[in-house]
């Protein structure tokens, strides 16, 4: 059993026609220049008609840095917001962001307050009979993390055997650990507070959560330099869901095809590496 990413693509001072060639990479990404990639250079989509949209009126979340905030200017930033803006570019319209609660934002779409939303929302079967989606920007992987004289290489069963690991009670993360860790100790904690305390305490000796969070504790105050990210990302869409994509109105096809040729063409130019490298100091992939 192992961890495997489709699309992780390596880089640094790769120039750009190598960073858009499609890479199939064993999934230990131990070092902050891990960009995934969720597009396939081999499946170009074709030009779609854009002469229909004529602006894009995206709508985010309020407060879920780093993907959604309000800057110091007083306006929508964010990694969700960057990218938004450069999906406007590439199809050569007009956008604005609007930035509301996260539980009014399907309902804004739906009756017409927006065109687009674009807030980290996972493509689960429920949201799906409510929006139509692109095609997914990013994943919320899952990782273990060991203290950082502890570090595990290469995350396998039999490697965590006896081993103390620490999960969210009832998340999916600790039905993935008992589905397939079946060696290991799973121990339930209430909250992330809580497990990563255990961790620093070693009271565990690993913990395995989303990578993304647990990516900016590590690099954070919080940790204190405590703790490092053991083996790869973990991405099994039964346990950790389709991915991230864009919503919007139920049968807006024009706009979805846009949205995709577009996220397609932001990726092949280099420009999602920018915004990913900008935003995320240590990958969760």
């Amino acid at each position: 059993m192992c961890a495997i990413l489709l699309g992780i693509l390596i880089v640094g001072s790769l120039p750009p026609e190598v960073m858009a060639q499609p890479a199939v990479k064993s999934a230990v990404a131990t070092a902050p220049q891990a960009v995934p990639g969720f597009w396939d250079p081999r499946r170009r989509p074709d030009r779609p008609d854009l002469s229909r949209i004529t602006m894009i009126r995206f709508l985010t979340e309020t407060d879920y840095p780093p993907f959604d905030f309000t800057g110091p200017d007083g306006n929508p930033a964010g990694f969700n917001v960057d990218f938004a803006r450069a999906l406007c570019d590439e199809i050569k319209v007009p956008c604005t962001i609007q930035m509301r609660r996260f539980e009014t934002l399907v309902d804004a779409i739906n009756t017409g307050r927006g065109d687009a939303v674009i807030a980290s929302i996972a493509m689960t079967p429920d949201i799906r009979t409510k929006l139509d989606f692109t095609d997914p920007y990013y994943r919320a992987p899952a990782r273990f993390v060991s203290r950082a004289n502890e570090v595990i290489a290469d995350v396998r069963p039999e490697n965590l055997t006896g081993k103390k690991v620490g999960v969210i009670s009832g998340s999916a993360h600790e039905a993935y650990l008992k589905a397939f860790f079946t060696d290991a100790l799973a121990v339930g904690f209430p909250s992330d507070d809580a497990m990563r305390a255990a961790l620093r305490r070693g009271e565990v000796d690993l913990i395995f959560g989303d990578a993304i969070s647990l990516g900016f504790w590590i690099n954070g105050t919080d940790s204190d330099g405590c703790c490092a990210f053991s083996g790869g990302p973990f991405v099994e869409s039964r346990y950790f869901g389709e991915g991230i994509g864009i919503g919007v109105k139920k049968g807006n096809d024009v706009l979805r095809q846009a949205l995709n040729w577009a996220m397609f063409r932001v990726w092949e130019k280099g420009g999602y590496t920018d915004l990913w490298l900008r935003y995320f100091s240590v990958s969760p992939f």
